[in-house]
């Protein structure tokens, strides 16, 4: 008889929780998008999602701006592999970008003005 009154009281009290922190969810969801922060983060967000500047590559990768694509290819390479072995997906995708914003300036370049 204890053992049902309290299995009872436990289904009874999680459930009652369960209901509290829908509302609190949506309440602070409410809350949000009043205050202005659920557009302040979709604007962070985009200020993230950037290219990068050809600087930024530049000192990503440790290259200079008179330096040859073989070279740039090797650096990335070196960095890419040396990220992939020590697990660092961050580095990683950082170097990938430098190296794509990189190739994208030395191929203008290659091309020239037409």
């Amino acid at each position: 008889q204890a053992a049902r009154l309290l299995a009872n009281l436990v289904v009874i009290s999680a459930g009652v929780m369960v209901r509290a922190f829908a509302q609190a969810y949506r309440q602070a969801l409410t809350n949000a998008s009043k205050n202005g922060v659920a557009q302040e983060a979709v604007q962070n967000i985009r200020r993230a999602s950037k290219a990068m500047t050809e600087s930024e590559a530049r000192q990503v990768l440790g290259v200079a701006e008179n330096t040859s694509w073989e070279e740039v290819v090797q650096k990335y390479n070196n960095l890419f592999e040396s990220n992939a072995k020590n697990g660092s997906f961050y580095l990683q995708s950082k170097v990938h970008r430098a190296k794509e914003c990189l190739e994208s300036l030395y191929r203008s370049k290659a091309e020239g003005p037409n």
